[in-house]
């Protein structure tokens, strides 16, 4: 009876599909319990606290270990964190897709290559690839969309090969971005 009287969407209580794919350079999975202490460092770090227009975490290691195990065990339909491993399998980062919106066949997308040893070698526009390629065949989405810091060149240029195109400027916490976004039908 509470069901008929509240439209649900259908797919809300079903998971999103396991994610298990690989391109030139990386392999993106879902996270495990293993990645925690590398995805803690990477969200310490105030230049990639920077980079991702927020700041560096404060909580301590064991409150964002259990708060990253609960996520684990709860997944939304609406989003899903990843682990980018490079495919020799060493964790060098991760990616999200999220705001997945079904009827509108679109997400936002957010990508962190958190060891530094690998900036600049392709593996961001590698994951990216990866990533999109993966939403467009399997979720059938139209549009994935992003939102990069105005003054974050490198990332940019990523997400060009990775054929994104600039929407517009957008201000968003009184920082200055660019959405961007790639359409299927490109």
């Amino acid at each position: 009876m509470f069901r008929k009287a509240f439209s649900w969407p259908k797919d809300e209580n079903k998971e999103l599909p396991i994610v298990d794919v690989s391109g030139d350079k990386v392999k993106l999975r879902e996270k495990c319990i293993e990645d925690i202490a590398d995805e803690y460092q990477w969200r310490i770090d105030p230049e990639l606290s920077r980079l991702d227009a927020t700041r560096p975490i404060s909580m301590s290691y064991d409150d964002f270990a259990k708060y990253t195990q609960e996520e684990m065990r709860f997944p939304s339909y609406r989003s899903k964190r990843l682990a980018v491993d490079t495919l020799e399998g060493n964790h060098i980062g991760s990616v999200m897709y999220y705001d997945y919106d079904k009827s509108k066949k679109q997400a936002e997308i957010g990508i962190m290559i958190g060891d530094k040893s690998y900036w600049g070698q392709g593996y961001g526009t590698d994951t990216l690839t990866v990533l999109v390629s993966y939403l467009y065949s399997e979720l059938k989405l139209d549009r994935i969309y992003l939102h990069t810091l105005s003054w974050n060149y490198r990332a940019q240029a990523s997400f060009v090969k990775s054929g994104f195109k600039t929407v517009k400027p957008v201000k968003r916490g009184g920082q200055d971005f660019f959405l961007m976004d790639s359409l299927r039908q490109d």
